[in-house]
């Protein structure tokens, strides 16, 4: 019998609080079968049985029986997964190690402490990206070190080699300023909605409504153009996707509660969601907050409107025509998209419907391209790493332009593109594509708008 099905039986003190450790009840549903090994990027790279799902469930299950305790060498390999979540749609058993990894990362935040230099980075990042006020701030002098050139004369000369590699990292995956930058709120065409069509609820993120609001004004431009009545809660702050995948739990727990109310107030039918991370997340609020007896049932209704765009519009008949668009690419799968949410043919589906597109399949289409999240600020090395072997997989395709849904995958993307010298290939979200089509641009003209 499995160590795994001997935890109930185990008589020494589990190494974990009380509060939410990983479940032993879902610990036990792993059967060590190995399945999960070659789809686990970590494993695809390094061959190592603890940075793999089922090592690190071993992990997990040791110390629940107390024979292990949680020390550095637990919390790097935990701190190594990426939370991609492939293993989850490769495991035949159905184990649900979103939610194992999850509890796990909060008892490591509260029990092994970090390094002083890693803590200060942590809370920096945590400083800044959850809060678009603070974005938007600092995309000002962002915005004047790109159009200035200074950003190609930094990289030129090779100064950037003398900073840490984290922050060489967070350089990196600058993203371009945007033009939308200067357009804070989403205008509407306030169209009434048809009687079978539903009122929607706009996420526009944090790093979404600031780096990349086009986006968020071409979602919105779609749901109207399909019939739906588009409403955008004013002044929404981060969704706690980040804190909740690095175990920052009360701030995840404080930020799904503002989250909740603000889409509350709004009476809507569905909250359509562009961005993949937070997507994963807002579904699972019901079980985030489950312990809470004055939010556990709201939270559970609220995940239970929560749809990405592409699962929203994949059951309305489309009304708006599709004109051609008459351009190769490739698709890249955002991991929460793809495995943490199990949605993979509706983009394809609603791409199809474009005439004139070539839609292209990548080589190794379920592997991570090492964005997750913060990953690849914390964990540059490996995050490059497969994110170069990303972009030559869809560098293979020969398409002329890359596809995701999901910003973090999307920055991935652009700089792996820039490191293999292919920085003129313009990557987009799948959405913007539709938004095209809706609109009658010419491939030219979408092409020229991201040049």
């Amino acid at each position: 019998m499995s160590h795994l099905h001997q935890i109930e039986a185990s008589p020494k003190p589990s190494a974990f609080d009380p509060h939410h450790p990983p479940s032993k009840e879902l610990l036990s549903d792993c059967v060590h079968c190995g399945f999960c090994l070659p789809a686990c990027p970590t494993y695809v790279l390094w061959g190592e049985e603890m940075d793999s799902p089922r090592g690190r469930i071993y992990m997990m299950a040791k110390a629940t029986q107390g024979e292990a305790g949680l020390d550095q060498t637990f919390r790097t390999h935990i701190d190594n997964c990426l939370g991609c979540m492939a293993c989850m749609t490769a495991c035949p058993s159905g184990v649900q190690y979103n939610k194992l990894i999850e509890d796990t990362r909060s008892q490591i935040e509260r029990h092994i402490p970090r390094s002083t230099d890693d803590s200060l980075f942590r809370k920096l990042l945590f400083a800044t990206f959850p809060h678009p006020a603070r974005l938007r701030l600092m995309a000002y002098p962002m915005l004047a070190y790109q159009r200035l050139g200074l950003q190609k004369l930094v990289r030129a000369t090779g100064l950037l080699k003398l900073l840490p590699k984290r922050l060489q990292a967070m350089e990196a995956l600058l993203p371009r300023v945007p033009d939308s930058l200067f357009r804070s709120h989403i205008t509407l065409a306030n169209k009434a909605r048809t009687n079978d069509r539903p009122r929607v609820g706009l996420l526009t993120g944090c790093v979404q409504q600031v780096f990349f609001q086009h986006v968020n004004e071409a979602t919105a431009r779609v749901l109207e153009a399909e019939g739906c009545q588009v409403v955008v809660p004013e002044n929404q702050q981060c969704c706690g996707a980040l804190m909740v995948h690095t175990g920052v739990e009360d701030e995840a727990l404080r930020m799904a509660k503002q989250t909740i109310a603000q889409f509350e107030a709004a009476n809507v039918d569905y909250i359509a969601i562009n961005a993949a991370g937070c997507g994963s997340t807002m579904k699972e609020y019901g079980f985030l907050l489950r312990d809470d007896p004055q939010w556990a049932e709201r939270a559970a209704a609220f995940s239970a409107k929560c749809r990405d765009i592409s699962e929203l519009l994949s059951v309305l008949e489309p009304r708006s025509p599709r004109h051609p668009l008459p351009l190769r690419v490739a698709y890249q799968d955002a991991c929460h998209l793809r495995h943490a949410q199990g949605i993979y043919a509706e983009p394809r589906t609603l791409l199809k419907t474009i005439p004139g597109l070539d839609l292209r399949e990548v080589p190794e289409a379920n592997l991570c391209c090492g964005s997750a999240g913060i990953y690849n600020l914390v964990q540059p090395e490996p995050a490059a790493e497969l994110g170069d072997r990303k972009v030559d997989n869809l560098l293979s395709t020969e398409a002329e332009a890359l596809i995701s849904a999901n910003p973090g995958c999307l920055l991935q993307l652009q700089a792996g593109l820039r490191r293999r010298g292919h920085a003129e290939i313009p990557t987009f979200h799948m959405v913007e594509l539709l938004d095209a089509s809706i609109r009658n641009l010419s491939a030219e003209e979408l092409l020229h708008r991201r040049s």
